[in-house]
This record gives structure tokens, C-alpha cells and sequence, in this order.
């Protein structure tokens, strides 16, 4: 299962047995009906009535007498209270209890068997009460009227001391919102109770809204009003100075009766009928601490055979309407839409049907979520009676009275990656996997052996480049807001593939227009998303273009044996190493692979040019974050590009049980043309990104691509730049292959390879005709450049010893002119003791075998 619920409370367990004990206690004193008793033929009376900010939970039941009982269940120290008892057999509709636990606010009804439940009856009232409940007391009477009203107590961030005055939320059916200042005085010690009770001030909220929705953790209330027939979501941010602040004004379009009334999370949702959930529109909203804001709709069912809802996704200023396939005509929908809040992740889910997780952190590209059909047993995992979604992935079912967290579930997903054959479900899987790590390093080594096992089961994207664009990204995602629009998020910038059962359409949004001018905390957030959409064009995600320029450069300059400033370049290097230093740093565990053991001068110049970049965009973006923060960041990030890499490999090699004598010349295993393999899929991936690879890593591949490759094939991975030859890889060619013919013509074909200088340093590892005739050549060039003919005697003088030759003798003796000038001494500095006497003996040798002699 996808998704898994994780109990935190369930009124069976953590209720029933401490009033089966209260029962129990009461008869052994002789007690008959007070207190908290209940008769077992009353457990169905049992129900979850509220759930506030500081995770209590509030429920109720009826004694054996028919009288109403409060209780609440106090999450920290997991123990159950008695609150009050009325005598009177009524039905309750809402209720709430300070965060001192010494006020209790409750909305009540009577009922009578002949009218349905969610009916009052003419004449009737709905009672409003505030009761003074530490210890019992007073109770005052707030409303009295015909319409139902809900009541909601504010909690204050900060609880370390009693406050005098408390703020208590009336909402009425006849839709407005009234806000009540409770004052408490404490007489006789801790007894509290009201202070001038006969004068309760008001203030309206709101008024004349269609639907309002209640977020308890942060204390926020949305609710939307109808504007000319335009839909105007808007919220409403209740602070702990008593103040309340209209926050922003969105309009949405959607289609809203004036005379219809809906609220969502104001406690139990008793009074609907629950059994035609799908004939209702289902609207909530969902944020998280990174500044999103999403509005998910669904409209009422108009067609057994398809379903739309829509998602509103404010920080990105764009929708999606989803239209999924229902199957046959007679699948019928008995149940409704549920939305949840996963943090990054909203789901959608219909039992039995379908089960949606829509990234909303990253919603643009419809393969980054992850949808799955009634083909796969997910879509029946959670309960098929209604669920509510509250703050922190917190979910709440009403008919089992139970609330759970709601959790990705790493496991199945895992395993979903393995035995999937889809490619969009394979990027969305690995997405929330990533997104939902709580084991990182579990997960990615779980990732790499599936990934190494796969390297080319997707088509439509590059594996590997996806893993190590999206785990570095999530590696420092958390540090700082903004990161999703500074550092890429997927390798995969377009999705043009049609995925089965669901087709979207998107579409611009008016943005939320914000009310007021001074942000903190979630709105500064949200308010820098908004002005990311106006003013970012173009978008400012990092790239690689810079860098890539300027590394071709500074190659450039040093293959021509020139350098611009050394202070440039050395600090260049020291960001490189600075990068090292901080991976070795992360990873104490000995490394199987032979990687950071040389120079390779090329990829700490990209390393090191990336970290200048980066940081700089960086710095650039994130105002207000400290330099020395972006800089480790930066430093984080590139070790962990690389790690990824390194870790790909590590799994690898000891998969196929490789160790570094394995680059003793020999006949290739096949374990060492899958490992060679894998590295050449890392080299394409990182090469169009153009990222840096761990120092090594081409010389590594070189020596395997020798191993494993006929000599043609290798010259063409060559020639083509799939395979790099490094001086070290070069350097342990010639010394560890013997002369023999086969490995001579190997030899030779590296060498006319090799940048002119590497190339002459490597001829003279290389104790052979064919090196040394290499060395006369380029001796030879350089002492004749620029060589101007002059008169010369005809007579030459013979040394003793010398052959027999003149053509040869002549020439030797114009080199050793030539070795004499001072033109040439300066033309041959810094090159090995080569002279003319060292070109005629190679001449000889030369000829000697072209002669066959």
C-alpha cells in the first residue's frame, strides 16, 4: 500500500477501557448512574466531537441515563478526563474546550424520533453554552436561536501562562462568523470563572459565506463568499495579541450555490448523510510550511463513468483539471472525494477507483505525481468511510473514531519501482521516495541497486540523471524556502506522454491578492512564491551554461600551454578541494573503487568553477541567508552530486565482487563489461548536464573500456570522447603492456591520440623503436621551426664512429648546429636530454627494420 494510516488515537482503545474501569469503579462504590458511567449498550453513543490545535481530543457519549457526557483525551500524557455532564437527553452538535481546560463551549439540540436527525423542529432551539468546568460551575447561555451554530475556541502560540482572556468562534448557519472575548478571573485559589459574564463582547468575522474551513493548527479561517456569482476565497489569520487579519482575497472559479452552506473541519460532521457523500461538491484547502496554497475541488458527480476535480495550485498561479476514467457504466460511485494534505504531496483518492498523489511542491509536469488505477490493490488501502484531513497529515475518521498520520509508505513504494513497467510511474514513484525520505541513506541504496539492475529499462528519461539531479536537490532542499526555484528539481524539463486512465487540462489563475503589508513565518513565504510568478523572467534555475563556457576556456589554455592568472586558477583548485575535503568529511567508510586517487586537473577545474557559479547564484537569490550558510550549502550540494556517483559505482563493484587488481592486464569477466557498462551510462548523464565526475573516474573507465573493448571499438569510443585519455590511465598503459605485437599497435594508436605535450611526456615511458622514432620526430620539428638555410662547406666532417651515410651525416650535423644556438637551447628547455646523436641512432633503428635487416 502506497499509503499507510499510523494510529494516534482510537476511541476503542484509548476510551472505552477507561470507562469500562470508571463504570467499574462507581458500581464498586455503589453508585448508580453519576460520573462517567456508560452502559455497554451506549458504546455506539461514543464519538469524536472535536480535535484542538494542542492535539486533544474531545468526544462524547451517553450514560446509561440518556444524559450527555464530555470527555477529552489528552494526547501528551495519553490519560482521558471527565469534563461535564448534561442531564438531558440531547443531541450534540459542536464543541470545544479552552487550552486551559477551564472553559467548555457547547452546541446542543433535542431531536425527536419522528424528524430526521439533521432537522430542527419548528419552535425549537439549538442552545449555545459556555460552562465554567474548572471546577463546575456557572453555565451562560451564548445563543438560543433556530439555526445550528458551531463553536470553536482560539489557542494562542504561546501557552506558558493562564490568559485572562479568551476568544471563542461562533458559527452560525445563517452564515456569519461572530468572534466572543471571554474574560476569567480566579476566585478561592484556581477556581476560574467568567468575569462579568452579563457582558461577553462580539465582533463579526465574517458573513454572508457558502463554505469556511478551519485550520487549527495555524489558526487560520477560510471561507468563501459570493461575490456578483463569483466564487472569492478568502482567508482570515487569527494572532495571539487577540487580533484578526484578513490575509488575502482569491477568486476561484468555481461554481458555488448562494443557498447552499458547507464547513469543513468545525468539529464532527454528524449532520450530513453521510451515505450520499457523492452527490456533494468536496472543497478544502491545503498549505504547507514552504508557502504553498492549494485549493482542491471536485464538483458533484454528473457521470458514472468519469470524475473531475480540480486543484488550484495559488503558489505556482496556475490550475489543473483532472478527468479520470471510472471504468464500466456500472461501477457505481458510493462514495465521495477525498482530498488529503501529505505536506509535499496532496492525495486524491475514490475507493475502489483510483489513487492520485499530486506533487504540489513541483506540479508542472503531470509524470513528478504518481497515479494509480483500480488495476493495483493500492486504491482499497484506506477505510471507504468518509475521512477528514486536518493540519500536519493528520487524518480523522469519523465512523471508526479513529485519527491517524497519514504516511508514505517507503516500502511499497520500493518495491513498487522494481516491478513497475511504466516509465511515468517509475519517475513518479521515484519522486515521492525521495520527497518522503526518512532514512535517506536506506532509500538511495535501495534506489542504486535497483537502478544498477535496470540501468536501461526507461526510455522516456535518463535513470541515472534523474536519481542524482533529484537526491542532490532533496539533499539541501530543507536548509532554506526558495530552493525549488533556484536548483533543478527533475533532469526531465517536458512530458508529452499520455498516461492511461487521466487527462489534464492546465490553466493560468488570477494570484491571491494579499491584504495586508507586513509578512512572517507561512505568508512571508507565500507572499515570496506571488512575487516569484510576477517578477521572475526568466526563471532563476541554476544551470551549467556558464560554467561549461569557462571550462572549455581554461582546457583550451592549458592543452596550448597557457594560463591566465594563477591567483584565478588556484582558487579555482581550492574550491574543488574544499568540495573534496567535505565529501571524505560525509563518508568515513573505506571506498572499494580506486576514485580520488590522482590529480585530474580537468574535473576539479569543473568542480571548482561550479562552486563560484553556483554560489553566486546563490547569493544572488537567497536574500537575508547567511554567506557562510549558501557557501556550505554549495559545498553540500556538489558532494553530493559526486557521492551519488561514487555510491553508484561503489554498489557496483562489490555486486560483482570487483577489486582495484582487477586493472591488471586480462582477459575482461563479463562482471567487469557490466560495471564498464554502468559507467559509461554515469558518463552520459553527467556529460549533457555537464557535472562534474569524482577525480578518477576517467582514467578508471579508460583502463575497464582496454579491458573490455576490441582494439576498434575502443579507438572509437576514443574518437569519439566517450572514453578520455588521462595521463594516468595512459602512463599505467604503457608500463603494465608488454611489447607484443598486439599491444604495440594498442600502444601506438593511444599515443598519436594524446595532446602533443601529454604525448611527448608518455613517449618516454615507452622503451620502444617506435617511441623513440616519435621523440626524433618531434625533436626534429622543433629544432627546424623557423630554420633558415645557410651556405655550408661541402666537406663534412666524419666523427669517429659515424656511419657511412651522407644524407644522414648532413643532416645530423645541421642539428647539431642547430643544438648549439642559443635560439635553440631555449626552443629545447624543458625537455629531456633528446640530442642529434639520440635522432641519428632512432634514423638507424628506424631503417634497420623497415629493411627488414
Amino acid at each position: 500500500m502506497a499509503l499507510r494510516l499510523v494510529s494516534d488515537f482510537d476511541l476503542r482503545k484509548d476510551v472505552l477501557p477507561w470507562l469500562r474501569s470508571q463504570r467499574a469503579a462507581s458500581a464498586a462504590a455503589g453508585a448508580r448512574g453519576g460520573g462517567p458511567g456508560v452502559l455497554e449498550n451506549n458504546y455506539e453513543s461514543l464519538r469524536i466531537l472535536n480535535v484542538e490545535r494542542n492535539g486533544n481530543i474531545i468526544y462524547t457519549y451517553k450514560d446509561d441515563k440518556g444524559n450527555v457526557v464530555f470527555g477529552l483525551y489528552d494526547c501528551r500524557t495519553r490519560q482521558n478526563e471527565h469534563l461535564y455532564t448534561f442531564e438531558k437527553d440531547l443531541h450534540v452538535v459542536s464543541c470545544s474546550v479552552n487550552s486551559e481546560r477551564t472553559l467548555l463551549a457547547a452546541s446542543l439540540v433535542h431531536f425527536t424520533k419522528e424528524r430526521r436527525k439533521n432537522e430542527l423542529q419548528p419552535g425549537s432551539k439549538c442552545l449555545t453554552l459556555l460552562v465554567e468546568i474548572h471546577p463546575v460551575n456557572n453555565v451562560k447561555v451564548l445563543k438560543a436561536v433556530d439555526s445550528y451554530i458551531w463553536v470553536q475556541f482560539l489557542y494562542p502560540h504561546v501557552e506558558s501562562h493562564p490568559l485572562a482572556e479568551n476568544h471563542l468562534l461562533l458559527i452560525s448557519e445563517e452564515k456569519y462568523i461572530e468572534k466572543i472575548h471571554i474574560q476569567v478571573t480566579q476566585e478561592d485559589g484556581n477556581r476560574v470563572v467568567l468575569k462579568d459574564s452579563g457582558h461577553l463582547p462580539r465582533e463579526r468575522v465574517a458573513e454572508d459565506f457558502v463554505w469556511a474551513q478551519w485550520d487549527m493548527s495555524e489558526q487560520r479561517l477560510y471561507y468563501i463568499d459570493l461575490k456578483k456569482s463569483r466564487s472569492v476565497l478568502k482567508c482570515i489569520q487569527f494572532s495571539a495579541d487577540e487580533k484578526f487579519n484578513l490575509m488575502f482575497e482569491a477568486p476561484l472559479d468555481i461554481t458555488l450555490s448562494d443557498s447552499g452552506f458547507k464547513l469543513v473541519n468545525f468539529g464532527c460532521d454528524d449532520l450530513q448523510d453521510q451515505e450520499n457523500l457523492s452527490k456533494h461538491l468536496t472543497l478544502c484547502v491545503f498549505t504547507n510550511h514552504t508557502g504553498t496554497l492549494c485549493v482542491c475541488y471536485s464538483p458533484k458527480f454528473d457521470s458514472w463513468e468519469k470524475i473531475t476535480y480540480s486543484v488550484f495550485y495559488f503558489h505556482k498561479g496556475h490550475s489543473k483539471t483532472f478527468t479520470a476514467a471510472l471504468g464500466s457504466v456500472d461501477s457505481h460511485v458510493t462514495k465521495g472525494l477525498t482530498f488529503l494534505n501529505l505536506d509535499y504531496y496532496v492525495a486524491v483518492y475514490l475507493p475502489g477507483h483510483f489513487f492520485h498523489l499530486l506533487n504540489i511542491q513541483h506540479p508542472d509536469l503531470i509524470c513528478h505525481s504518481l497515479f494509480l488505477t483500480g488495476n493495483n490493490e493500492v486504491v482499497d488501502m484506506l477505510p471507504h468511510s468518509p475521512l477528514q484531513s486536518l493540519s500536519g497529515s493528520l487524518v480523522l475518521d469519523w465512523c471508526s473514531g479513529k485519527l491517524s498520520r497519514a504516511v508514505l509508505n517507503q516500502s511499497y513504494l520500493l518495491q513498487f519501482l522494481w516491478n513497475t513497467q511504466l516509465d511515468y510511474e517509475k519517475m513518479g514513484a521515484l519522486h515521492c521516495v525521495l520527497s518522503w525520505g526518512r532514512d535517506p541513506p536506506f532509500l538511495e541504496a535501495k534506489i542504486i541497486q535497483w537502478i544498477s539492475e535496470n540501468i536501461s529499462a526507461c526510455h522516456s528519461f535518463d535513470l541515472i540523471q534523474e536519481f542524482i539531479i533529484a537526491s542532490s536537490y532533496w539533499s539541501i532542499y530543507p536548509e532554506t524556502s526558495n530552493m525549488d526555484k533556484l536548483l533543478p528539481y527533475s533532469s526531465v524539463l517536458a512530458w508529452n506522454t499520455e498516461i492511461p486512465g487521466i487527462t489534464l487540462v492546465t490553466e493560468e489563475i488570477p494570484l491571491p491578492f494579499m491584504k495586508v503589508h507586513s509578512f512572517k513565518g507561512y505568508w512571508e513565504k507565500l507572499n515570496s512564491n506571488l512575487e516569484y510568478i510576477k517578477y521572475s523572467k526568466p526563471p532563476w534555475l541554476y544551470n551549467n551554461s556558464m560554467v561549461q563556457r569557462e571550462w572549455h576556456s581554461l582546457i583550451s589554455e592549458e592543452k596550448t600551454g597557457r594560463r591566465r592568472s594563477m591567483v584565478y586558477v588556484r582558487n579555482i583548485l581550492d574550491n574543488a578541494m574544499k568540495v573534496i575535503s567535505n565529501l571524505e568529511a560525509r563518508n568515513l567508510e573505506p571506498r572499494l573503487t580506486p576514485l580520488f586517487q590522482e590529480e585530474d586537473s580537468p574535473q576539479r577545474l569543473l568542480m571548482g568553477l561550479m562552486v563560484s557559479e553556483l554560489k553566486d547564484h546563490l547569493l544572488r537569490h537567497l536574500q537575508g541567508v547567511e554567506k557562510k550558510k549558501i557557501e556550505q550549502m554549495v559545498l553540500d550540494y556538489i558532494s553530493k552530486l559526486l557521492d551519488v556517483v561514487c555510491q553508484i559505482l561503489e554498489t557496483s563493484w562489490r555486486k560483482h565482487h570487483l577489486h582495484p587488481s582487477v586493472l591488471h592486464f586480462r582477459r575482461a569477466s563479463a562482471a567487469e563489461f557490466t560495471v564498464f557498462h554502468i559507467m559509461t551510462r554515469i558518463l552520459e548523464a553527467t556529460t549533457s548536464l555537464f557535472l562534474p565526475l569524482p577525480p578518477g573516474f576517467h582514467t578508471l573507465h579508460t583502463l575497464l573500456g582496454v579491458h573490455c573493448l576490441p582494439l576498434h571499438n575502443l579507438l572509437h569510443y576514443i574518437d569519439d570522447g566517450v572514453l578520455l585519455l588521462t595521463e594516468t590511465a595512459v602512463t599505467r598503459l604503457m608500463k603494465d603492456l608488454d611489447n607484443s605485437e598486439k599491444n604495440e599497435k594498442l600502444k601506438f594508436s593511444i599515443i598519436v591520440r594524446l595532446p602533443p605535450l601529454i604525448g611527448q611526456k608518455i613517449c618516454r615511458l615507452w622503451d620502444h623503436p617506435m617511441s623513440s622514432n616519435i621523440i626524433s620526430r618531434n625533436h626534429v620539428k622543433r629544432l627546424l621551426l623557423n630554420y633558415k638555410k645557410q651556405p655550408r662547406s661541402s666537406m663534412i666532417d666524419k666523427s669517429p664512429g659515424s656511419v657511412e651515410f651522407l644524407p644522414l651525416n648532413y643532416f645530423i650535423e645541421i642539428l647539431t648546429d642547430r643544438e648549439s644556438s642559443s635560439e635553440a637551447l631555449y626552443a629545447l628547455e624543458g625537455h629531456d636530454n633528446v640530442d642529434a646523436k639520440f635522432v641519428e641512432e632512432a634514423a638507424l633503428k628506424h631503417t634497420t627494420m623497415l629493411l627488414g635487416l
